[in-house]
C-alpha cells in the first residue's frame, strides 16, 4: 500500500515563491488563485534581531476530509494512494468543501465551474516525478514521499525529526508534516 505525504522544513523557506509559480503552470490555475501559498509568522524578536519564519501550506491531504463528507454528489474522494482528489466531471460547483476545509485549502475554480485544490500532482507522481513544488524548491524545504516505505525520506525525517501538523483538534489526521527545527 501507498501513503503519500509531505514533510515542510520552515526553517529552510526563503519565500522565493518557486513552489507557487510551478504548482500555477503546472495545473493551470487561473490568475488570481493558488492551490498552495506561502504565509508568514508575526514578527519575532527585538530590534535589530527581529525576523519572520516563512510557513508553506496547501492541502493537508487529510486521511478524514471533512472536504469528502459534505460533498453532495461525490465529486472529492481519496484514492487508492490515499490522495484527496477532486473529479471535475462529478464536480457541480456547490462550494460545500471549500467551507468545510479547516486549512482555507480549496478555492473555487470560476473559468471551469469547479472546486479546486492541491491533488500532489498526481499525473506526475504517477509517472516517477516529484510533485511541481517539491522539485522546484531550491532550498529542499518540502519533501514528498510514501509513509508506508519505512525506507523514504519521508519516513525517516518524520520519524527522526520533531514534527507537527495543523489543527489537529479538527480530526481530520493531515499528511503535511510541519518541521520548524
Amino acid at each position: 500500500m501507498t501513503r503519500y505525504a509531505m514533510a515542510i522544513r520552515t526553517a529552510n523557506c526563503v519565500r522565493c515563491m518557486g513552489c507557487v509559480v510551478a504548482c500555477r503552470a503546472e495545473n493551470d490555475v487561473p490568475e488570481g488563485s493558488s492551490r498552495n501559498w506561502i504565509g508568514q509568522t508575526e514578527l519575532r524578536g527585538r530590534f535589530p534581531h527581529v525576523g519572520v519564519d516563512f510557513v508553506p501550506g496547501q492541502c493537508m491531504q487529510c486521511e478524514e476530509p471533512h472536504c469528502a463528507r459534505v460533498c453532495p454528489v461525490g465529486a472529492t474522494s481519496k484514492d487508492e494512494d490515499g490522495v484527496v482528489r477532486i473529479d471535475r466531471d462529478v464536480c457541480i460547483g456547490c462550494r460545500y468543501c471549500v467551507l468545510a476545509c479547516p486549512y482555507d485549502a480549496r478555492f473555487a475554480n470560476h473559468e471551469l465551474g469547479v472546486a479546486d485544490k492541491c491533488d500532489f500532482c498526481t499525473d506526475r507522481v504517477r509517472a516517477g516525478r516529484e510533485p511541481a513544488c517539491v522539485q522546484t524548491c531550491p532550498s529542499r524545504t518540502r519533501v514528498f514521499g510514501d509513509l508506508d516505505d519505512p525506507d523514504s525520506e519521508i519516513s525517516t525525517l518524520v520519524a527522526s525529526e520533531r514534527t507537527h501538523r495543523k489543527k489537529l483538534e479538527a480530526g481530520t489526521e493531515p499528511k503535511i508534516f510541519y518541521i520548524d527545527s
